[in-house]
């Protein structure tokens, strides 16, 4: 049973919008373990290997991304939501020349939002997703609907998940609603902060086993590691991507392990499987 939780297929399963464009969902089902850190990041070294990327912060009434980056955007989400501003006038642009869609600043009523308005920002991420190559949902923390929803909507669910054992038993508790309630099958796990690979191996290992034992048609796959590093808090105090300000510390070396491996991956083709549209299925809760 281990083979089949550590030897997925979740890529080559789920079709795309396009031939191209791939559509990411980061989450973590618990708060402060790194989630929007390893967005930030990854979505830069994605750019830097040429890649057009999209950040979408789907923490909705809560800006993260934006202030992590040393952001100030005049507009949000909730003026695409309002019907105020098109997609394309709230976008902004991020280092390595990386796209950011900002979230609302505090605005409680962002965070459950209805169908139609669900349906609303999809149309229009839809409409304006040809431009690029990765579509990558920073969600927010936690089993809200907002979460379920950006996650069901994505083609790939990446997991991010330390050594704390609340962190763990949050993921787990993610990963079983999403599959219950929301027939999803497939996440792609990243254990953050952590000494060594071994240890994130032994980590993940630990969490395959438990989603294996009561999860029977579950598949987790260890996609990568990131080492603690003191770096990454100075670049947060400085409002910059640990990757532009310090590309060559342990932290930045293991990120562009996990872009070097994304950007080489076989993408899927249109028409695979019975998603042609990558957000609908996500309306459909169980």
């Amino acid at each position: 049973m281990l083979a089949r939780v550590l030897n997925p297929h979740p890529i080559a399963l789920v079709p795309m919008t396009t031939s191209s464009l791939r559509v990411l969902a980061v989450s973590s089902g618990k708060g402060g373990v790194g989630k929007t850190n390893l967005v930030a990041n990854l979505a830069y070294g994605l750019s830097k290997r040429g890649q057009n990327v999209l950040v979408v912060d789907a923490d909705l009434g809560l800006n993260n991304i934006d202030i992590l980056l040393g952001l100030a955007p005049r507009f949000h989400i909730g003026h695409v939501l309002s019907g105020e501003k098109n997609i394309e006038d709230i976008i902004v642009r991020g280092p390595a020349n990386l796209r950011i869609l900002p979230a609302g600043d505090g605005l409680q009523e962002l965070t459950q939002l209805e169908t139609e308005k669900k349906m609303l920002l999809m149309d229009e991420l839809d409409r304006v997703s040809q431009k690029y190559d990765f579509l990558i949902f920073d969600t927010g923390a936690g089993i809200s609907q907002n979460v379920t929803y950006f996650c069901s909507a994505a083609h790939e669910i990446i997991l991010v998940a330390t050594t704390e054992p609340t962190s763990l038993t949050d993921v787990y508790a993610l990963i079983k609603v999403l599959n219950q309630k929301h027939a999803q099958k497939y996440f792609r796990v990243v254990i953050n902060s952590v000494d060594s690979e071994r240890e994130a191996k032994s980590i993940f290992n630990n969490l395959a086993a438990v989603t294996d034992r009561f999860l029977t048609d579950v598949s987790l796959e260890y996609l990568g590691f990131i080492q603690y590093d003191p770096n990454v808090s100075r670049a947060v105090r400085q409002q910059k991507a640990f990757m532009e300000l310090y590309p060559y510390s342990k932290v930045s070396q293991c990120v562009d392990l996990l872009a070097d491996k994304i950007v080489q991956e076989k993408r899927p083709t249109a028409g695979e499987g019975d998603r042609p549209f990558f957000w609908k299925s996500a309306l459909q809760v169980r």
